[in-house]
């Protein structure tokens, strides 16, 4: 990308993206900013570099980077503030050039390319899928663990508590609690928890993240038999959701595959359903690196993550996959939890149904 773009180096300060070149380093402090407290610093040459002022520079070098791997370039705290653009100074300095790039830096001087990055982190190396897979894996244990922990007349708040210290315990974050019991399932898309308390029917959702990489699932649970509207709608979407599986390939196109879920919601008598909420996308080390839509030109990647999220009001089917040789590997799947088979050209793909509880 450098090559291409003719630049003599890339700065990297977001969270995800530190994460992303360390192999699962942590340079934020303040996780409300996208910023971190350390910034990369890529040459074309290959040389890297870390720069960071002195309060943060050794617990970087101790605990989040490989000192053999990053020089360091430290600076001190009041000369940070007393200078805006000292990061690109520094590195204009060391690289003897001032073409450089960067991701969400802001400064007169440097050229933004996020969206170049991005694309450079689409196709997961072996070690990254491996390590996603692990993490699938335990969000997945770790929602099942939830479910057989809560009960009904639990509160939502309640509840998403104790999503985030199962999570915890595996040393993994939910960067989105999503909690919506009974009513307020059919109300919102995005259900922030509140006080309203569990009776019968109640959707859980995580993002949850460890050493970069952010894997979402969501699961439905219902107390005595799941009413007939509740099972035919999740079934739906389940087929909604086998197709978008079937027809997420590499070469596959964001526009065409909008086009694929919107006839799967047609297909399904749910045709307005679509417009309703966006359908999920490309994953790895943001929650939606981006989302299929009509206008999309983005181009999947072998290797790359996906989290697809049909929803029909009432229900939602939600899990993370890698793209793989042979179609697409689901990576957070609940042991012992209720699943759809939905067969499309002979091949079997595997939904989240209901648990009944």
């Amino acid at each position: 990308m450098m090559a291409r773009e003719k630049l003599a180096g890339v700065l990297l300060n977001a969270q995800h993206n530190f994460a992303w070149l360390t192999g699962g380093g942590f340079n934020g402090i303040d996780t409300s900013r996208e910023n971190g407290a350390a910034t990369l610093l890529v040459a074309n040459d290959g040389r890297r570099f870390i720069l960071a002022n002195n309060i943060e520079m050794q617990r970087m070098l101790s605990e989040q980077v490989n000192p053999a791997d990053f020089e360091p370039i430290e600076f001190s705290w009041l000369d940070e503030k007393a200078c805006d653009d000292i990061i690109y100074r520094k590195a204009s300095e060391v690289l003897g050039s001032a073409d450089i790039a960067a991701d969400v830096l802001v400064s007169s001087h440097i050229r933004p390319v996020e969206k170049l990055i991005a694309a450079c982190r689409y196709s997961l190396t072996e070690a990254e899928a491996d390590r996603f897979r692990r993490l699938g894996s335990d969000a997945g244990k770790a929602m099942r663990s939830v479910i057989a922990l809560i009960q009904p007349g639990e509160s939502e708040i309640e509840i998403a508590a104790k999503m985030r210290s199962e999570l915890l315990r595996g040393g993994m974050d939910s960067v989105v609690s999503l909690v919506a019991a009974d009513d307020r399932i059919k109300k919102f898309r995005h259900p922030v928890p509140t006080d309203n308390r569990w009776q019968k029917t109640l959707m859980i959702v995580t993002c949850a993240k460890r050493h970069g990489l952010i894997a979402s699932l969501t699961r439905l649970v219902c107390v005595g038999d799941a009413p007939g509207e509740l099972l035919e709608r999740t079934e739906a979407a389940a087929r909604i959701n086998a197709h978008i599986y079937s027809a997420t390939s590499p070469e596959a196109v964001g526009s065409d595959l909008f086009k694929v879920l919107a006839d799967a919601y047609a297909a399904t008598g749910f045709a307005n359903e679509i417009n309703l909420h966006h359908q999920g996308g490309a994953a790895g080390y943001r929650t939606r690196d981006w989302t299929a839509h009509p206008r999309s030109s983005e181009i999947v990647q072998p290797n790359q993550a996906f989290a697809w999220n049909p929803s029909i009001t009432g229900t939602k089917v939600e899990e993370t996959c890698i793209v793989a040789a042979n179609g697409v590997e689901v990576i957070t799947a609940s042991p012992d939890f209720p699943q759809i088979s939905t067969v499309i050209d002979g091949k079997e793909y595997l939904s989240p149904g209901i648990l009944v509880i």
